[in-house]
């Protein structure tokens, strides 16, 4: 099947594609993963080829006076990939080139991805596989090809050091040979898949924000549309950002993991653990897998310990939809300081004498009718391990306009606009983006 027509379709499709390939993911000790080791002068996970990525330790310390500093593990990965989508018209309908494709680190081991979701190294074929298809559109477009988007974007900045991806979306007009663990999907029936948990995946997900409006010219706004109505213009909210970067502006310093402190090594799990057991742990596994460019390998990867929130307020004002957003600064964050959502935390990590976030609460103590979204969607699969987060947009219509000096308001077409913008909205809020430009009355794709 090249092509299907609606949700039906595509779970059947689905599910015949995890049956078609064999995967195995073995937990491995550290110290048995092939083609890895720990570098004995500074402690450091690297492979031995120099490629790929590290684990390596980081210290943090944040801006404000009240904030304790603190140093962790952190994947360092300097190599920028490629996140494409393919996107062609059948009668009229937009419709994206998505992959069947197994990660590793996956909860339900088989998720949907990008028509191409590759490293430098896998598509410059470091690893000798197999060619990653369709790269050609991306890296060379041709003259059938028009490019819609094109952005260096964050990754999560509480686990990478400085981790970019490049978003990318082209529409085609060529004839392209679909290979069997591809379909074409309408555009529809993705904000129907959105919904369901832990199937999109997060490079889908951070693409899917950057899409142009249905029927409109890279993003412009559509003919017959209400002139917009926001709280704050253009001025107002880069004059905020701005505020904020001066204001946060944290000192963070590479450091041999060895010299990490409240993390040790479990030398009978081989694995890397904070000494409370809280926030992730640096395991290994062995993996197999039949359906990509090498069969097998081994790795390290990051697991995250408890499931995450990450949260839009949405807010009627002025009779504008908004989403209450917050300025964030994290460990490894490229620029330091990003556009983020409303919430976003892992409440198991928060102590008894941490200060809860603003509008954790809220978010939790929501009434069914609040709750405009909530689903459970996995982070990248490829370095981290059963990542999952609940990602929710609560109506919140009792929160007060007035807000902290790191919150503002912005409209969902604003933030889209900003979130085509590289190293500005960080990936938990543009998954949220994508999510939220689905619901009737706040999207900016009907």
């Amino acid at each position: 099947m090249t092509r299907i027509e609606d949700a039906a379709g595509f779970h059947s499709w689905f599910a015949g594609r995890g049956a078609a390939h064999r995967y195995r993911i073995t937990p491995t000790p550290l110290h048995d993963l092939d083609g890895w080791y720990t570098d004995p002068a500074t402690g450091d996970v690297r492979h031995r080829s120099g490629r790929f990525f590290s684990i390596e330790g980081l210290r943090f310390e944040p801006a404000a006076p009240d904030a304790a500093a603190w140093t962790q593990p952190i994947i360092r990965q300097p190599e920028t990939g490629i996140l494409g989508v393919l996107l062609k018209r059948f009668d009229g309908v937009p419709h994206l080139l998505m992959q069947a494709k197994m990660e590793p680190g996956n909860i339900t081991t088989l998720q949907l991805s990008p028509t191409v979701q590759a490293t430098f190294s896998n598509y410059t074929r470091v690893h000798r596989g197999a060619a990653v298809r369709y790269i050609d559109h991306f890296l060379t477009p041709g003259a059938a090809d028009r490019v819609h988007y094109d952005a260096l974007q964050s990754e999560q900045g509480s686990w990478f050091l400085g981790k970019r991806n490049r978003n990318i979306v082209v529409e085609t007009t060529a004839d392209v040979p679909v290979h069997e663990d591809f379909c074409w999907v309408p555009r529809p029936v993705l904000a129907e898949l959105l919904r369901v948990d832990n199937l999109i995946n997060m490079d889908s997900r951070t693409v899917l924000a950057g899409l142009p409006d249905d029927g409109a010219d890279d993003g412009a706004p559509l003919s017959g549309r209400a002139p917009e109505k926001p709280l704050h213009d253009t001025a107002a909210l880069l004059h905020w950002f701005t505020e904020a970067k001066v204001r946060h502006r944290p000192e963070r310093t590479t450091l041999p993991l060895s010299r990490v402190g409240g993390w040790r090594r479990d030398d009978e799990r081989g694995e890397i653990v904070h000494e409370a057991g809280r926030y992730f742990r640096i395991i290994g596994v062995d993996v197999e897998a039949d359906s990509r460019e090498v069969p097998s390998w081994s790795q390290p990867m990051l697991a995250p310990v408890g499931r995450g929130v990450v949260a839009f307020v949405s807010k009627e004002i002025h009779g504008e939809r908004h989403l209450l957003v917050q300025a964030r600064a994290e460990a490894g964050t490229f620029d330091t300081v990003e556009i983020g959502p409303s919430v976003q935390c892992n409440p198991g990590n928060l102590t008894e004498s941490a200060r809860r976030p603003p509008y954790l609460d809220a978010v939790l103590a929501a009434r069914p009718e609040q709750v405009l979204f909530d689903t459970v969607h996995s982070e990248e699969g490829g370095r981290f391990y059963h990542a999952e987060n609940r990602y929710l947009v609560v109506d919140g219509t009792e929160v007060p306009l007035d807000v902290p000096e790191d919150y503002t308001w912005m409209t969902v077409r604003q933030l889209t606009r900003a979130g085509r913008i590289g190293n500005l909205v960080d990936v938990e809020a543009r998954t949220l983006l994508a999510c939220v430009r689905t619901l009737p009355g706040h999207g900016a794709s009907r």
